[in-house]
């Protein structure tokens, strides 16, 4: 179960370089979508802070094989 004082705890090891993005990310949690000309303040964020990872985009490599340790049929 994760508890008030885990997250803390994660938060106290977080580098601060993403302290304004946890913020927005839990300030977002406060209040309902609000909705101005067709576009949320969740997109609005979303179209702020997704660039983070310009430099180190996430990637999936490949997949690879694994040795078959046993035949189970």
């Amino acid at each position: 179960m994760i508890t008030k004082e885990l997250l803390i705890r994660e938060i106290d090891r977080l580098d601060a370089g993403y302290w304004e993005v946890l913020y927005k990310i839990i300030k977002a949690f406060e209040s309902p979508i609000k909705v101005h000309g067709g576009k949320s303040e969740w997109l609005k964020f979303i179209n702020e802070t997704y660039g983070c990872l310009a430099d180190n985009p996430i990637e999936r490599g490949e997949q690879g094989t694994y040795e078959i340790r046993e035949d189970f049929r």
